[in-house]
């Protein structure tokens, strides 16, 4: 288990104190508010020319011309990315040159409304999942390319609420419910970092998932913008929420480690009952054949739909 001083009231800029990413590139998917924008603001304070990913470049510019003046960073830069369509993925990952240091798979939406992409993929797990394999797998010669290159995966405890239903991805034959639809996108999140460091450990690269709180955000738009049922002590400050994604990023206590997931900075306990707290990871979300398989059905599903496009 990796323990570090850090905990569940540190922040993003002390996680990150002291290190310097001179020379290092981030990517930050999701980065034109809340968590994304804090994660985005702290590398960029340490150093790192900065990509914020986002589907609304006006918001992101607006939050990139905000970045800049805070940290002095002239290393910022905007792209156009909708994770849901993987026309944008492909002509994002195409456009993309050099090598790549830091991928934080940021962005993600939760509960929404049954919604489905024009390929027939349940909205939540084309999002929060497959449109990140899909980033993650197309930057892969980046990631490769850079010294020991890192995943940052955010998840959420909400996993423990679904494993992956391989057989019914997209709710053919279940009904749909807003809440088992994002806890199977959060456990495949998970699964895609350990199979993910098993994958590329040659090439260096290794992967975590995270668990970064309780945070009220835009996110929660569609659950009218609250927290749920968590107790007001154990919700966090946006600052306290990226702790975690920095500390999965930059971190040399995480030098060489992946395939893990972790919560308030670190490495969770794994668990085979739902904990009715914030804390603790299923085991299924971390087994390995789990993790296969679902690679596996990923990439077909991709290649569909690049062969039907």
């Amino acid at each position: 288990m990796i323990t570090t001083p850090f905990g569940f009231s540190s922040t993003a800029a002390e996680v990150a104190a002291g290190i310097d990413l001179s020379g290092r590139r981030a990517l930050v998917t999701g980065a034109s508010s809340g968590l994304g924008a804090e994660t985005a603001r702290v590398l960029a304070s340490r150093g790192a020319e900065v990509t914020l990913a986002v589907r609304d470049t006006a918001a992101g510019e607006r939050v990139a011309k905000d970045i800049g003046s805070a940290t002095g960073s002239e290393a910022l830069r905007v792209a156009r990315l909708d994770l849901a369509d993987p026309a944008s993925v492909t002509a994002f990952t195409t456009a993309w040159h050099g090598p790549l240091d830091i991928l934080v798979n940021n962005a993600g939406v939760m509960a929404c409304p049954e919604r489905y992409t024009p390929q027939g993929w349940e909205l939540q797990f084309a999002t929060n999942h497959l449109g990140h394999f899909a980033l993650a797998t197309g930057l892969h010669g980046a990631l490769a390319a850079a010294d020991a290159a890192r995943v940052v995966v955010v998840s959420s405890t909400g996993h423990q609420r679904s494993p992956v239903v391989l057989d019914d991805l997209h709710f053919g034959f279940r009904a749909y419910e807003p809440w088992a639809a994002y806890a199977q996108s959060k456990t495949a999140n998970v699964l895609f970092a350990v199979e993910a460091t098993r994958c590329w450990a040659a090439d260096g690269i290794t992967a975590n998932a995270l668990m970064p709180g309780a945070i009220v955000t835009n996110l929660q738009r569609h659950i009218g913008g609250s927290s749920g049922r968590v107790a007001a002590d154990q919700m966090k400050t946006v600052e306290q929420g990226a702790a975690t994604s920095l500390l999965l990023a930059v971190s040399p206590l995480l030098d060489g480690v992946g395939g893990r997931y972790f919560n308030d900075c670190n490495e969770a306990e794994v668990v085979d009952r739902r904990t009715g707290t914030l804390h603790g990871v299923a085991r299924y979300a971390m087994d390995p054949e789990n993790a296969r398989r679902l690679w596996d059905v990923s990439e077909a599903l991709l290649a569909d739909a690049v062969g039907a496009s």
